[in-house]
This record gives C-alpha cells, structure tokens and sequence, in this order.
C-alpha cells in the first residue's frame, strides 16, 4: 500500500500551466516550494539536479513533457512525490507505481521513441533491464558523459 500526501492540486495545476512555456520541458516543485525549470532536452537537467542537489527532489512534484524509464528511476533515486507527464512510458509507469510515486499522465506508450523517430530512447532502452535507481544513474552518467552531454 502506498502512503503519500499529494500536492494540492492547484499546485499541480501550475506547474502543468508552466509547460505550456515552449522552453519549458519539465518543472520541479520542492517541498519547501523552490521551483526548478528544466529546459534541455532528454535527463540532462534531471541528472545534475540529482547529482549536484538532491535535497531539492526530496517530497518535491515534477511536471515533464515526457517521462521514459530511466527519468523515472531518476525521480524514484530523488525520492519526489508526486509526479505528471504529458507522455510517459509504460515502464516509467510501472517504476513510478512500484516506489508509491504518485502519478498522473495524458498519454501513456508502449516505449519513448528517440529524436530520430526510429527506435526507442537510448536511455529508456538502456535502463530497460536495471531494477536499482542507483545502477540507472551510474549507466545514465556514462551515458551523457559518451555523448558529451555533461563533463565527467
């Protein structure tokens, strides 16, 4: 049985609004109400916010444009609370339903497909087979460290 208090749900609703900002991809509620805007594209902004500040994910609501698995187990590994995605995977689903998270969604799909439109996400694809968050963060850091996305 999961225990959680959601966030009030006009609370929700605004940061929902937020995303309607094209620059906007994803926005972070803290439980002490500091609000954080992602804006690159894929985990990026969500990796270092639980690299570098993981208080801040600690009880907080998150609003994205899209939600595969291995942003998912990013916000099991931040511990948030209360989450809403526009798109969301069905593996992101099972993970967020398996820690309590509480969730609300639009459009669930079968998997995150990539840029390209031409195979799944090579992150959701990547976690597909880790059950542990803390596993999908070291292969997710290697992953944008190979990229160049993030410095090591």
């Amino acid at each position: 049985m999961c225990n959680f208090t959601p966030t009030l749900k006009t609370d929700m609703e605004n940061l929902k609004n937020m995303l309607n900002n094209p620059k906007v991809r994803g926005v972070l509620c803290s439980a002490t109400g500091e609000i954080v805007e992602f804006h690159n594209p894929g985990v990026k902004d969500l990796f270092i916010l639980v690299n570098t500040r993981p208080q801040v994910l600690d009880g907080a609501a998150v609003a994205d444009r899209v939600i595969g698995r291995g942003a998912a187990m990013l916000l099991v590994l931040g511990n948030v609370k209360h989450v809403y995605a526009k798109l969301i995977s069905e593996p992101a689903i099972k993970v967020l339903r398996e820690a309590c998270i509480h969730l609300d969604y639009e459009k669930a799909v079968p998997n995150i497909i990539n840029r390209d439109g031409t195979d799944v996400c090579p992150v959701e694809k990547l976690t597909m087979n880790i059950t542990e968050p803390s596993e999908a963060f070291e292969r997710i850091k290697e992953f944008l460290i190979n990229k160049n996305i993030i410095q090591s």
